[in-house]
C-alpha cells in the first residue's frame, strides 16, 4: 500500500513542475529587402518551427511580430534596419542588429539567399549574439539631425563635381579659370569664360550659384541647432579646426558618449584604427579599418589637415603629428594626418564627457613643470 501511495504522487509532482516551467523563447532571423523581408523562427532546440516573406513596412512587420511573445530577433544593418529594430523593440522583442561587415558565414557564403541568410542569423543568436557583433543604431531624433548634415553633404559633393566639370571644359579650348573657392567660384569664373564654351557653361555657373546658397542655408540652420540644442559641441570647438559642422557630424554619431568604456574606443568605432594580421613574428603595417560613418572621418581628416598645415596654430596635437612626419619615408605625412584624426576624436570625446577646458599646451606645459 505504501508503494502504490508513493508510485502514485510522482506523476502528479512530474506534472507539476512541468506545469510550473516558463515556455522557451524562440529566436527569429530577418534578411530585410527594400520591398520584402525574409523571416526565419526557430524553436529552443534549434528546429524551424516557420519560414516566410513578409512586406517591409510598418504595417507588415506589426502584423508579424505584434502579437507574438517576447523574443530575441536578429538582423543585419542596412537601410531599414534602424526603424525596423525601433518598432521591434516596441513590441518588446530583444532585438540584435548584426554588423553586416563582420559576418562572414552571411556574405562569403556560396548558397547567399534571402531564406538562407534569415536561418544563419537566426541560428547565430539562438547560440551566442556576440557573435553577431551588434551594434548600437542611434535615436530616432539623432538620425533625423544627422540626416541635415548629410544633405549639405550632398550638395557639397555635387557643387565640387560642377566645378571640377566647369575647369576641364575650359582647359580643353586652352584656358583656365582662376582659384577660388566654392562660396565665390561662381563670381569669378566668369570672367574669365572663354566665349567659345560661354554658352555651355553659363547655366552651369548659375547652378553652382545656387547650390552654394543652398549650402550657407544649411549652415544656418545647423548653427542654430548647435547653439540651441547641442550644446557640447562648443566643447570640441574649443580645439582649432574643429568647426560646428565636424562638432555636430561626431556628437550625432556617437549619439550617447556614454556607451564608450574608454575615448580610446572612439577611434576604432569611426575606423581610424589600423587592421591586425598578425601571425608568429610577422606583424605586417596595414591601413586603417575604414568603419563606421565615412563622413565623420572625411572631417577629422580634414582637421587634421589644417591642424598640421601652414595656419595650424601651435598645440600638443601638432606637435605630436610633426615629429610623426619626420620618420617613416614617403607615407609618413599619410600616416601622421591619420594617426592626429585619431588622437583628435579621442580628445573631443574626452571634452565632451568631462567638459573639461581645452589646454592646447598642456602636456608641454606639464613637461616644463616636471623639469623645473
Amino acid at each position: 500500500m505504501k508503494e502504490n501511495t508513493t508510485s502514485s504522487a510522482r506523476p502528479r509532482k512530474a506534472r507539476k513542475t512541468a506545469s510550473n516551467k516558463a515556455p522557451a523563447r524562440l529566436t527569429v532571423g530577418i534578411d530585410l529587402g527594400d520591398q520584402n523581408s525574409a523571416f526565419c523562427i526557430l524553436d529552443a532546440e534549434g528546429e524551424v518551427l516557420s519560414e516566410g516573406t513578409l512586406r517591409t513596412s510598418e504595417h507588415g512587420f506589426s502584423q508579424q511580430f505584434q502579437r507574438m511573445a517576447p523574443c530575441r530577433i536578429a538582423l543585419e544593418t542596412g537601410t531599414h534596419s534602424p526603424w525596423v529594430s525601433r518598432l521591434l523593440k516596441k513590441c518588446g522583442h530583444d532585438v540584435v542588429v548584426a554588423s553586416a561587415r563582420h559576418v562572414r558565414m552571411i556574405y562569403e557564403s556560396d548558397r547567399k539567399n534571402d531564406k538562407v541568410d534569415a536561418r544563419t542569423l537566426a541560428r547565430l543568436a539562438r547560440i551566442d549574439k556576440d557573435l553577431l557583433h551588434p551594434i548600437q543604431h542611434r535615436s530616432e531624433k539623432a538620425q533625423a539631425d544627422l540626416a541635415l548634415l548629410r544633405a549639405r553633404d550632398a550638395l557639397v559633393q555635387v557643387r565640387t563635381k560642377l566645378m571640377n566639370c566647369a575647369r576641364g571644359m575650359v582647359k580643353s579650348v586652352g584656358g583656365r579659370l582662376p582659384g577660388a573657392s566654392g562660396e565665390c567660384f561662381a563670381k569669378r569664373a566668369r570672367e574669365h569664360v572663354p566665349d567659345a564654351v560661354r554658352i555651355a557653361l553659363l547655366p552651369l555657373l548659375d547652378q553652382i550659384e545656387h547650390v552654394s546658397q543652398e549650402i550657407r542655408e544649411y549652415d544656418k540652420r545647423i548653427e542654430k541647432m548647435a547653439q540651441t540644442e547641442y550644446g557640447q559641441t562648443q566643447l570640441m570647438r574649443q580645439i582649432p579646426g574643429v568647426g560646428v559642422i565636424t562638432s555636430m557630424a561626431f556628437t550625432l554619431t556617437i549619439d550617447d558618449p556614454n556607451r564608450f568604456r574608454r575615448s580610446r574606443d572612439v577611434a576604432a568605432y569611426l575606423g581610424l584604427l589600423p587592421r591586425q594580421c598578425d601571425s608568429g613574428d610577422s606583424k605586417p603595417q596595414l591601413s586603417i579599418t575604414k568603419a563606421g560613418d565615412p563622413m565623420v572621418r572625411r572631417l577629422l581628416v580634414g582637421c587634421a589637415h589644417y591642424i598640421l598645415g601652414h595656419w595650424g596654430p601651435d598645440s600638443d596635437l601638432r606637435r605630436w603629428g610633426l615629429t610623426l612626419m619626420e620618420h617613416g619615408g614617403k607615407n609618413a605625412k599619410k600616416r601622421a594626418v591619420v594617426a592626429v584624426a585619431r588622437k583628435l576624436a579621442v580628445v573631443m570625446h574626452k571634452l565632451w564627457v568631462t567638459g573639461e577646458v581645452y589646454e592646447p599646451l598642456r602636456e608641454a606645459n606639464g613637461a616644463e613643470v616636471t623639469a623645473a
